[in-house]
């Protein structure tokens, strides 16, 4: 017989360490403080000691308590794991993605059949924001967004104090314009732009200004369009209504099936990175962390090498 402590307490004692708060645990897990004050000191008159000291006016744990924690919850993800394992179709858990629009359509969707092939238990379930800075609503379990670079995420952590922010896609900016656009108005050189109409988007009003820097080319006189936002933008270059500035990785897709051509490759502005934000006090479940590595798995895969243009041959219509 295993001598476990109440696996009740237990449950509260690991949400209250982690979030280091009484209040944030009862939040998370639908309790009064007063509850969750009992469930603490019935696992402390198991264990026969301290597991939170107050300081000022709130109960912090103690060192000991902090790697019981981490014990605990490591002990929960394996549970929490083989329950999905053993549980049937009927058992089929839904995970909440809120994404820009662009991101959502240009990358992330289509790339989630290879996700349902590992984890055919688990559906994503996309909710599409318009803009990377969108402000950070309740309602889902990992939010991406446009971040502060693919590695290293300490920053993340002062721009999104309550998320943990997991960073898996370095992005850099490049000229894009329609196949139909170049044959009918070349371009061989950057400077060869100021015969383009530019367009650029509001939620995004570097890209020109950093582009054109990163060429060493002014601010042409030519002609302007301003969309709102980059979802239009890019609709705008797909139909040949001029030249715009675009992300890699996400618009590979596009490249590679010949409905956009980047020009000049080799010239290129490097963003900050997209990184996964997952509620600090979320339950760490199986799905949850699959998705995550999956994403990072996804942002690491190698990009297919861009298509020099003009191509020795003309590309094919439609």
């Amino acid at each position: 017989m295993r001598k476990l402590p109440p696996l009740s307490a237990l449950r509260v004692f690991e949400v209250a360490a982690r979030t280091d708060s009484y209040v944030a645990a009862g939040r998370e897990l639908g309790l009064t403080h007063g509850a969750v004050s009992r469930q603490i000191a019935a696992l402390e008159r198991w264990l026969g000691r301290r597991l939170f000291v107050r300081v000022g006016r709130r109960m912090t744990a103690t060192q000991a308590a902090r790697a019981f924690a981490v014990e605990t919850g490591l002990a929960f993800d394996r549970i929490d794991r083989a329950a999905e394992a053993c549980a049937g179709p009927a058992a089929r858990r839904v995970l909440r993605v809120s994404a820009p629009t662009s991101f959502a359509m240009r990358w992330l969707i289509p790339r989630l059949d290879r996700f349902h092939a590992l984890r055919p238990e688990v559906a994503v379930s996309v909710a599409t924001v318009t803009t990377l800075h969108e402000e950070l609503r309740g309602g889902f379990d990992v939010a991406i967004r446009r971040g502060v670079g693919a590695a290293g995420m300490q920053a993340g952590d002062r721009i999104w104090p309550d998320h943990r922010a997991v960073g898996f896609l370095a992005e850099r900016d490049t000229l894009i314009a329609s196949p139909a656009l170049l044959r009918a108005c070349r371009l061989d050189h950057p400077a060869q732009i100021a015969g383009h109409r530019l367009l650029s988007t509001e939620t995004r009003p570097r890209d020109w200004t950093d582009w054109l820097a990163q060429a060493g080319l002014p601010h042409p006189a030519g002609p302007r369009q301003v969309f709102d936002h980059f979802f239009v933008t890019l609709q705008a270059v797909l139909d040949g209504l001029g030249l715009g500035i675009g992300p890699l990785p996400m618009l590979q897709g596009e490249l590679q099936a010949g409905r956009l051509v980047a020009p000049f490759p080799s010239i290129g502005v490097t963003r900050p990175g997209t990184v996964a934000l997952v509620p600090a006090d979320a339950d760490r479940t199986a799905s949850l962390l699959a998705f995550l590595d999956w994403l990072v798995e996804e942002g690491a895969r190698p990009a297919s090498s861009i298509a020099a243009w003009p191509p020795s041959e003309p590309p094919r219509s439609g």
